[in-house]
């Protein structure tokens, strides 16, 4: 029940987070992203603020003998770059791209009740589930 309360306080912190900065707003990423026109750096400015936070409390929390709400740690071991990873990010970053929403922002973004944001979600879950199939 602890993991269920700091998953949600955490999702809930993000989500205030990414509301706050505005970047829930497609016209930001896609300001971010459109370098060719007029620039719009707030969302590097929100990675870089980020970064920082999690920089600073990964050192401090992996200092520790294990985490608060288990009993050890599970940090990923895999460091290889393989194809799938790579296309993986580019078909990703066209998503992005091209809609202006990463999933994070596109689930707290359903809240707003703008239609295309739902057909966002819904199409973002559809190509999940049809990766999960095709995988098999």
């Amino acid at each position: 029940m602890k993991i269920f309360f700091a998953s949600f306080g955490s999702a809930l912190l993000f989500g205030l987070g990414l509301g706050l900065s505005g970047m829930t707003l497609p016209s930001k990423v896609i300001g971010f992203l459109d370098v060719t026109g007029p620039w719009d750096p707030t969302l590097a400015f929100v990675m870089m603020g980020a970064i920082f936070v999690h920089a600073i409390s990964f050192r401090l929390i992996t200092k520790r003998t294990s985490p608060f709400l288990t009993t050890s740690f599970r940090l990923p071991t895999r460091n290889d770059i393989d194809s799938r990873l790579i296309i993986g990010a580019l078909v990703f970053g066209l998503g992005w791209g091209l809609a202006g929403f990463c999933p994070g922002p596109a689930i707290v973004g359903l809240v707003s009740g703008i239609p295309a944001v739902f057909v966002f979600v819904a199409s973002m879950l559809v190509g999940i589930y049809a990766y999960r199939f095709v995988s098999r």
